[in-house]
């Protein structure tokens, strides 16, 4: 018995995990109340993306370039999570889009406007699960994707 996903069955992994991923992140925001950074938004991008290629992947399973857009989506999903993770662990710098010391407000209404966005740190993390930071469980389970990608596109059969 193998316990290992043929293609068509990956897309569909794919299809549901990356709508959950995102079903999830916005239960976290809207539901549980806590604002994502800049960094956090841009992580749901691939997942988006993922979705719709996850589709095309189902219906031409066979097509291998659909496989290899899957390890590039994933490839940039571990990027942005992992440079959130090291962020959240101060091993990278914050860019200016993270702080809001880049704030330069003039007029008094742009800085009660900004400071009732509430924009989000970057380097706080505001929500665990299982003591890991949302960033840091999306950088090992990308890895896990991109890997097993890899291996479906070098070792299955055609």
């Amino acid at each position: 018995m193998n316990i290992f996903l043929n293609k068509k069955k990956f897309y569909l992994f794919i299809l549901f995990y990356s709508l959950f991923a995102i079903f999830f992140a916005l239960y976290v925001e809207y539901i549980l109340q806590y604002k994502p950074c800049k960094l956090c938004l841009y992580q749901r991008v691939p997942y988006i993306i993922a979705i719709f290629i996850s589709f095309v992947g189902y219906s031409y399973f066979k097509n291998n370039k659909i496989l290899i857009l899957i390890v590039i989506i994933f490839s940039i999903s571990a990027l942005i999570s992992g440079y959130h993770f090291g962020i959240e662990n101060n091993i990278f710098e914050e860019f200016s889009g993270c702080t809001t010391k880049s704030l330069k407000i003039t007029d008094k209404l742009e800085l009660l406007k900004s400071l009732k966005d509430n924009i989000s740190n970057c380097k706080n993390v505001n929500y665990k699960l299982f003591g890991i930071s949302l960033a840091g469980i999306n950088l090992f389970l990308s890895l896990l994707i991109v890997f097993y990608s890899l291996k479906i596109f070098f070792y299955e059969k055609k």
